[in-house]
């Protein structure tokens, strides 16, 4: 139990996530302008900011995988000097990207087979 100098209590913080300090607020907002940078389709219209939970279909793995390896050898050129596609918080914030769609898929497809058993 924590006692502040005010007499308020509270339960210690051992054992819970730290999601605070886990993430960076200037990592988070720019991978959010990235992704609101991409919002615009083809025909302009605007795709809903959650639109990547959606998937992509039986291909999803392979479609991030793919995705993932062209992003990070654009990262891996710049790093070396090289001229990259995009710029280089582009291509870490796209790498992000599919990362976190693949572990997203993971994850649901993992809570799928929990709850068929």
């Amino acid at each position: 139990m924590r006692q502040f100098e005010t007499g308020a209590t509270r339960d210690t913080d051992e054992g819970k996530l730290d999601y605070e300090g886990f993430y960076s607020p200037l990592v988070m907002e720019r991978f959010a302008q990235y992704m609101s940078k991409h919002r615009k389709q083809a025909d302009g219209n605007l795709r809903d900011s959650d639109n990547w939970q959606n998937l992509f279909g039986e291909n999803h793995y392979n479609v991030c995988m793919k995705s993932s390896f062209r992003h990070f050898m654009d990262w891996w050129k710049q790093h070396r000097g090289l001229e990259g596609q995009d710029t280089l918080e582009d291509s870490l914030c796209a790498l992000l990207f599919n990362v976190q769609a693949y572990l997203f898929k993971l994850l649901k497809d993992k809570e799928c087979q929990k709850s068929q058993k």
